[in-house]
């Protein structure tokens, strides 16, 4: 069985038992924990959920937009049928508009519309974030430059954290960091999340960075290691807590997840770059996933 729904649904619990309500910017309370961690060996699984279905497709295109294509251009995405990023894109004229929860002189969240100019030349992109700091400070090529010419430096991090660019950004990095480490000829990494989205970021972030590692690992003459992942700030929107029960309904009453599938990854591909990124997404697949099917949780912006 699915080692990682374990982990997952594990998580949820906790949360919806022993989470705490606040408010935050987006409106709609969270119940959260201030902290969580789990490890992963994906010689051993490759971690997608099968108690609600992931769309790997999706997942991986996400994925390359920051990494291969170092994009924040969200027509990319949406040229591709990929639409996660639709409601933080700046429009024609340079605005991003939102209802958020601002704090007021006293300190109290009150509601705001939010009309932040970036100006036209930001237009149809989410600002300096993700894919831009991606390729501003080169992060993949720096990083796979070391894969193959420097295995035992202990440096090898890329952070989408940069203070510098944090204004100009619609959303600063959720998923802002990430180590990396080769030993024994397995690529291994330590993931930092800052904020969670359990029901519907964190299924997408952890598939993402699976997949990730694994081009990687490939590529570079390496074998799939461990995934840490660790989170500040891990919660469920209480709009979501229908859907987060019927998940844990699932997997009670199955007795856990269904058997982890298999990554695909096409073998003749010996360059992350040109791992294919069309809509097609042709040099990944699962093989045997298996799930118990979609739930359907809504975004808090």
């Amino acid at each position: 069985m699915s080692r990682f729904d374990d982990i997952y649904c594990g998580l949820l619990r906790e949360i919806t038992e022993n989470g705490r309500e606040v408010e935050n910017r987006t409106g709609v309370n969270s119940i959260k924990i201030p902290s969580f961690h789990f490890h992963l060996d994906l010689g051993e699984e490759f971690p997608i959920l099968t108690t609600k279905q992931v769309f790997i497709r999706q997942a991986v295109l996400e994925m390359l937009w920051f990494y291969q294509a170092q994009s924040n251009d969200v027509r990319w995405l949406q040229e591709r049928n990929v639409h996660v990023w639709d409601e933080w894109e700046i429009d024609e004229k340079g605005y991003w508009n939102a209802t958020q929860m601002i704090p007021d002189e006293s300190g109290r969240l009150q509601k705001t519309e939010v009309h932040k100019y970036f100006g036209p030349e930001w237009a149809h992109t989410i600002g300096t974030a993700y894919g831009w700091i991606v390729r501003k400070f080169n992060l993949t090529g720096e990083l796979i430059e070391k894969l193959r010419h420097n295995r035992g430096d202990r440096r090898m991090v890329m952070s989408l954290w940069q203070n510098d660019y944090l204004e100009t950004a619609v959303l600063p990095s959720c998923v802002w960091s990430s180590e990396w480490d080769v030993t024994d000829g397995r690529l291994s990494a330590w993931v930092h999340q800052r904020s969670c989205d359990v029901p519907l970021g964190l299924p997408f972030n952890v598939t993402q960075y699976s997949v990730l590692l694994s081009m990687l690992a490939q590529t570079c003459g390496l074998l799939p290691g461990t995934l840490d992942w660790s989170i500040k700030d891990a919660h469920v929107y209480v709009n979501q807590l229908d859907g987060v029960r019927e998940q844990l309904r699932r997997y009670d009453e199955n007795g856990g997840g269904l058997p982890a599938p298999k990554l695909w990854l096409n073998p003749e591909v010996t360059d992350f770059f040109e791992f294919d990124s069309s809509a097609e997404c042709r040099d990944v697949r699962l093989i045997d996933y298996k799930h118990m099917g979609k739930i359907s949780f809504p975004i808090a912006q």
